[in-house]
């Protein structure tokens, strides 16, 4: 059998740490997740000139997370929150293969930061910091191991998600001070914290478009693992 190649994009740091050079980073754990789910996984470097010729070669995209945010500008925000950290060059490559990859109907998944940088190229916007938009929000910023839930997510009939799950609620992980806040007709919310925040996101007339704002490569329920099942199967079709 001819395993998919899944591009996964990967973080960038500056100078300092593992290198006294600018390096690239991705926990082991994404890599693990796809190859499980029978997957051949393919770490992303970021070259926003090259991103259709990865694209060429790609079955499929998981867009990653970071301790970084999408740029406000990209949504149309005219502030900038005092929180907001970007990486400019790591946001115009995961952009121009989101694009590329919605325009060539490949399954995308979006994790975390990611689902937020899907849900901005499909013409969403983002709330830029969860505390100060959401009355009595959850930790969304658990204190807890990432290994661990942080709370529970509602899963809403119908849905792609749903089907995958199969449950009406998820214990999830969860390490965000953003979040989705409007979405444009033909995207739609598949799962929301207890607070209201919005924690998945699909497009039902795509071969596979999810985005999950937990981290399901953690695999603390059976949900995340089948997350990762139904990316590598769409993408073997």
């Amino acid at each position: 059998m001819i395993l998919p190649l899944i591009g996964i994009t990967l973080d960038s740091e500056e100078p300092g740490g593992y290198s006294a050079l600018p390096w690239y980073a991705l926990r082991q754990n994404y890599c693990e997740a796809v190859a499980a789910a029978g997957g051949l996984p393919l770490p992303l470097p970021h070259h926003p000139e090259l991103a259709e010729a990865y694209l060429d070669r790609l079955d499929g995209l998981i867009v990653t997370g970071g301790a970084f945010d999408v740029d406000p500008t990209l949504f149309g925000a005219a502030t900038r929150h005092q929180t907001v950290k970007l990486k400019t060059r790591r946001t115009q490559f995961e952009m121009a293969a989101v694009k590329g990859a919605l325009d060539r109907d490949m399954p995308l998944l979006g994790i975390c930061g990611g689902e937020q940088l899907l849900a901005v190229a499909l013409g969403g916007t983002l709330i830029q910091h969860i505390p100060d938009e959401v009355p009595a929000p959850l930790l969304h910023e658990q204190p807890n191991p990432r290994t661990e839930p942080g709370h529970l997510v509602r899963i809403a009939a119908g849905t792609l998600l749903h089907r995958i799950a199969g449950a009406e609620s998820v214990a999830v992980n969860s390490a965000h001070h953003q979040a989705v806040k409007q979405l444009p007709t033909g995207v739609i919310v598949n799962a929301a914290a207890e607070d209201g925040v919005i924690e998945g996101i699909e497009v039902p007339d795509r071969r596979f478009c999810l985005g999950v704002q937990w981290h399901p490569e953690y695999a603390i329920s059976p949900p995340d693992a089948a997350i990762f099942h139904a990316f590598i199967e769409a993408c073997r079709r």
